[in-house]
This record gives structure tokens, sequence and C-alpha cells, in this order.
């Protein structure tokens, strides 16, 4: 097992990444070729991993959770996403919703949701983007009124991971069009209850086990003990929660770019042509160290962000890096890997063709790499 942060890990966070790994040996890279064909979230895998307390990773102690740091939720992803980002991904944003229910100042929400999360009883996403808006996310049309008792949401929206399964969505709207990013509210809106409808997961190119989907709220009704966070705080809300996500996609590609890497390697070890092993040819062994160089360069801009965030600083420029430098290079980089098994690089027990899907997935989700460009370029002017 590699783990590009294992060394700055105590021996107890260490402890709980091999018991993570151990998990992902025996459970998800077994099955991950199989959710995959079978086009579906493995609720029950889900629930495993919340039996090892992974869904419970950065709630706090005093509630049940682990009250973990960033950098272990990283090396987590990392290693994770080695056989499967998607599930990673799913697992991750169920966890996300438990971290920020913990601070909920609705005590039932605290003590009646996070506790059926954290088991795996329930599942949970949050819902930022539309079918309209998506890296603008100040264009969300999905609007809220006040009206006796709480508040009435009709809207739709997509591109929602764990929208096939989840029960309870974080969910942004707008209160106020005219203000902009300042009319923006967060509610939780609870999909067992009237007003709710789901619609059908998308057929993607790869990581169905994602469950990325949407749904309509039609006269919902938000209780005023709904509201997570009210207009004005809620777009900041979301914009610091975008940030650590782009930090812990950019560790997840780094994990498909790692076992791509290990792959290629074990199989350049193996296969002989022309009279020695094909790693003894300049020509592949070079283009593998081009993989490694940027694997090393991916760790390395990962790394730096997660501990900004974990020291509570300015991560925005750093996590725009290392999110744009994970678009850039994995999708190339494992189908470099790929090629340099030949046509065994095709073969789905290799989980190759996956990870290139799940990377190109990557290079979407909480913002594209041109809104990273966009971001970047934007920190540049106020140097």
């Amino acid at each position: 097992m590699g783990g590009f942060l294992r060394h700055l890990l105590t021996p107890d966070e260490t402890a709980l990444l091999d018991r993570a790994a151990a998990f992902t040996e025996a459970t998800v890279r077994p099955n991950a070729a199989k959710w995959e064909r079978e086009r579906r979230q493995p609720v029950e895998a889900l629930r495993e991993a919340a039996a090892l307390g992974l869904l419970r990773l950065e709630a706090p102690a005093a509630q049940g959770g682990l009250g973990q740091r960033y950098l272990v939720k990283l090396a987590l992803c990392e290693e994770m996403s080695r056989a499967d980002m998607a599930f990673t991904f799913s697992m991750v944003n169920t966890q996300n919703v438990v971290a920020r229910l913990a601070f909920s100042p609705n005590a039932h929400h605290r003590d009646t949701h996070v506790p059926a999360l954290m088991s795996g009883s329930i599942f949970g996403a949050t819902a930022l983007s539309e079918p309209g808006a998506g890296s603008d996310f100040s264009s969300i049309r999905t609007s809220a009124r006040k009206v006796d008792g709480g508040w009435r949401l009709d809207g739709e929206k997509g591109w929602i991971t764990n929208a096939s399964i989840a029960d309870l969505f974080i969910t942004y709207v707008q209160t106020d069009p005219s203000a902009g990013w300042r009319g923006i509210a967060c509610f939780l809106v609870d999909a067992r209850k009237p007003g709710f409808t789901r619609r059908p997961a998308y057929d993607l190119m790869g990581g169905h086990a994602i469950g990325a989907g949407g749904f309509a709220l039609e006269n919902y009704i938000a209780g005023e003990g709904d509201m997570l966070a009210p207009p004005g705080e809620a777009f900041k809300l979301a914009m610091k929660g975008v940030n650590g996500a782009r930090v812990y996609v950019a560790a997840m590609c780094a994990g498909l770019l790692a076992d791509a890497l290990e792959k290629a390697l074990a199989y350049g070890a193996s296969r002989e042509t022309f009279g020695k092993r094909l790693l003894d040819h300049q020509g592949l062994n070079w283009s593998l160290g081009d993989v490694a160089n940027d694997l090393e360069a991916l760790r390395a801009l990962t790394a730096h962000a997660g501990q900004l965030i974990d020291s509570d600083g300015d991560a925005v420029m750093a996590a725009a890096h290392a999110k744009k430098f994970a678009g850039r290079v994995t999708v190339p980089r494992i189908a470099d890997c790929i090629q340099a098994m030949g046509a065994n690089g095709l073969r789905e027990e290799h989980g190759l063709g996956r990870h290139l899907a799940c990377a190109k997935i990557a290079a979407y989700t909480d913002g594209s790499t041109e809104i990273m460009n966009e971001r970047i370029g934007a920190g540049l002017k106020t140097r």
C-alpha cells in the first residue's frame, strides 16, 4: 500500500487508514467492476463502511464521531480511490452531510439525523447544481418563499452525488433573485416528505456507484428549523465546502493514478518482448517516469492545500491549483499506463478503464478545469 500522507499521520490515524485499506481490498476492489456493470450504488458496501466508522470521520467525538482532521480524510480518499473512486466519492458525500449536521443549531438534526447517517441507516447528499446552473452557482433558480410556519421550496436540482439513494439533502436555494449570491440560503430537504420527487439516476460514462442524478421540489415546505444557513451566509458556506471538495477530489485522482502506475509497472516487470522485460525498454520506462513525476507533483499540491485547510488558512488558490493539476494530468497519464500494458490494459480485471472514466468525472466535479483557471487567474490579479 502507498499513501502519500502516511508519514504525516499519528499511529491512531494510521490504524484507521489501515482498516479502511483492508475494507477496500476485501470489499471494494473485488466488486467495483460488478457494481459498474450493474449500474448501481452498492448500499450494502456503504453500510459496511459505516460499520467501520467511515461515515463519522469528521463528526465531533462528543456526538459519536471520530473527530479526525482533514489530512486523514485526504489519505483515506487516496487509498480507497485506488480501487474505486466512484464508491469513495459516494461514501465521502454522506460523511460530509454528517459533519455539517453535527453543527446544526437544530437539535433534531443533531440527535436524530446524525446518528442515522453515521450508521448507514440513511444517506446524505449536497445539492448545489441545477440543470441550468453548475459552475455559475450564483445563478441557481430553485426558489424559497416565506410562508406560515416556514418556507416553500420550488425548483429542480441536478448533478447531485448520491441523488439515487439519499434521504437528506443539504440544498441551496434562492430567496431573492435580485440579490444574487447574497440571496442564497441553505436548507435541509428530506426526500421522505411531500413535495419531493426523485429523478432517475443519470446514465453516465462510468462511475455509476456515485449515484448521480437530481430531484424536483414542488410546494415543499421546510420548517424554520431546517434552515442551515441564512441568505448572505449560505454562499460563503458553500464556497468553503467546495474548496475542501476540490482538494479531496485531487487526492482521489492521486489514488487513481497511483493504482494505474502500479499496475503498469507490475505488467512491465513480468512481460518480455524482444528478449527483455518491457520495463527495460527505454521508451516505456521513460513514459512511466513521466507518470510518476506528475503523480508526485499532484501529491505535493494536494498535501499543501490539505495542510492549509487543517490550519484554517486561506486555501482558495491552493485548492484550485491542486484541482486544476489533477484535471489536467490524470486522464492522459492513466491513458499512458493503459498504453504501457498494450491491449491488456483494456481488460476489465485491471480496472484502468473505470479509472479513466472516473478521472474524467473528476475533471468536472466541484469546478471544472476551466473554472480552476478562472479562480487562479483572479487570484493572480490580487497579488
